[in-house]
Order: C-alpha cells, then structure tokens, then sequence
C-alpha cells in the first residue's frame, strides 16, 4: 500500500515516516497527534512483530476517553509480556493529545521495534505544551495566563484525574511556567510590556463531575 504523504506534514523523522509506509497499516496518520491518541495504531504496528500478543480485533478504534484507556491497558499487559516498555509520560501525552507527545511516542515505538535510534529524538525533558507555537506569535498575541492554563490542561485530563488537588497542581505548574515566560518577554521586550502586568497569581479549582458517556468534541484531539 502506498500514502501520499511527506514527513514534513507528519512531524516524524524521514526514516520513521518510512517505516509507517512499509508496514501496511489500516490507515496512515495524516494527523500524528489525533490518529495515534486512541492507542489503536500502536497496538497493529506492535501485530507487525508480536502477532500473537496482539491482535488488532480486541482493540477499539472509538476516541472516546473510556476507548483509548482499555487500549492502552491492554497494550501495556501485551508490553509486559514481551518485556518492552513505553514511557508512561509519553503515553499519558499522546491520550491527551498534548503537543509534540504522539510524534515522541511513534519515535519511541519506532526505536523499540526497530533498535535504531534517532538522532534528533527530544531530550529526557519534555515539554508537552503549546510554549513552541506561541514563541512563534507576537508578543502581544500569545496567550494570557487563563488561556494558557486552558490550552495546556485538557478536558480528558480532569476526567482521567478528577481530583481537584491533583489538577490544582497541574494548573500551578502551567502558570508558573507562563509567567517565567512573561518575565523574560518584559526584560527583552519592556516596551511591549504594561507596566500593569500582574507578577502572580492564585488558582483554583471548584469539584467537577463528569458523567460519561460525553459528546465526542470534547475527547477528541
């Protein structure tokens, strides 16, 4: 099976991009960060090598938040298995469709399976933020700090992870983040900057409930 499809539009290295095609998957992932979320495309390439531990039919190709975790519990038994292993941050990222955390994870599946490694693959700190798209914006158009708290904390998170201590800290971390950003803009650009600019803030969360099943836009990347 051939995809018309260059590695540029995927964000995956030109060797992974050609071992996705040389696989004859299902589907090819026009988009890394939605099609690789649910889990079911890792679970074929893994039928690729180990046929036997996992078969494509027991995994689901829905995108809900309940789909993706039994197809990621049941690829990480398979793993066990087979003694291999994913990095749980990598995973949890690719769920939650966060920035630049699906195009790690395939890298990652790719050196697992393959034993290449690749050059350029990100360090062991990563950042599964929106902070690379908006260093690209004006100054003046990047988020403030509730947007950014939104942007990079998502809906399926507070449903994975109800626990509102749990997801206060998530949502401290991102802001203490955004503002150590706002602090170097207003040192290299104190022009754009208004002397308003607030240096701190609190955050807090009310107890939410989540009933599922919910509408598919809001689990969906």
């Amino acid at each position: 099976m051939f995809y018309a499809q260059s590695p540029k539009k995927t964000g995956l290295p030109r060797e992974v991009v050609k071992w996705l095609q040389g696989l004859d998957l299902s589907m090819y992932p026009k988009n890394v960060r939605r099609d690789f979320s649910s889990g079911y495309l890792v679970a074929e390439i893994f039928s690729r090598y180990y046929p036997q531990d996992f078969s494509v039919h027991s995994y689901d190709k829905g995108t809900s938040l309940s789909a993706k975790q039994r197809n990621w519990s049941q690829i990480e038994r398979s793993l066990q298995r087979q003694n291999l292993h994913l990095m749980k941050e990598v995973i949890d990222g690719a769920i939650h469709c966060k920035p630049g955390a699906a195009e790690l994870l395939v890298q990652e599946v790719y050196t697992v399976l393959t034993n290449r490694r690749i050059r350029d693959v990100q360090g062991p700190e990563w950042d599964f933020t929106d902070q690379e798209y908006q260093e690209l914006l004006p100054t003046l158009a990047r988020s403030t700090a509730s947007k950014a708290i939104k942007n990079n904390l998502r809906i399926t998170e507070l449903m994975a992870e109800p626990d509102i201590n749990t997801n206060q800290r998530k949502a401290e971390v991102i802001l203490h983040r955004h503002l150590e950003h706002k602090a170097v803009e207003r040192v290299l650009n104190p022009e754009l900057c208004s002397s308003s600019t607030w240096s701190g803030a609190a955050v807090s969360f009310k107890e939410i409930k989540v009933h599922q099943p919910v509408r598919r836009s809001l689990v969906s990347c």
